[in-house]
């Protein structure tokens, strides 16, 4: 009877160390790659007029279509284009209604692994 119980004991040990070997399902495995958002027009902290342009270029992983850009809480209308490189630019008008003080253009969108991203930079908007 012994012999029987070490036989199911040693059967039991493999099965559970096989199923450790595969990782268990853990999710660890997968990374997560926010996208990144760089060569932002006009520069940080700028002094630019109500209503300018502003661009900026989105990574190769960002889903172009969940971009979103606010400016003090105002949602702003962009234009995506696909550049050579895989990369986006993103291009825009600042609201006209925001006069007088400094305000981040607010970036958001999400990545190919479903990852959300966020960035933006300061300008400063004249009257």
């Amino acid at each position: 009877m012994k012999q029987n119980n070490c036989v199911w004991a040693f059967a039991l040990m493999m099965a559970s160390s096989a199923c450790w070997a595969y990782g268990g399902g853990s999710s660890s495995s997968k990374s997560c790659e926010k996208p990144k958002f760089t060569d932002f027009m006009p520069a940080e902290n700028a002094e630019v007029t109500a209503g300018s342009t502003f661009s900026f270029t989105a990574s190769k992983n960002t889903f172009p279509t969940t971009i979103k850009v606010t400016v003090k809480e105002q949602a702003a209308v962009i234009k995506v284009d696909k550049k050579n490189d895989g990369t986006f630019n993103v291009n825009g008008n600042l609201p006209a209604t925001v006069k007088g003080s400094y305000a981040r253009i607010a970036i958001t969108a999400d990545a190919q692994s479903n990852c959300k991203g966020a960035g933006g930079w300061l300008v400063k908007i004249t009257e």
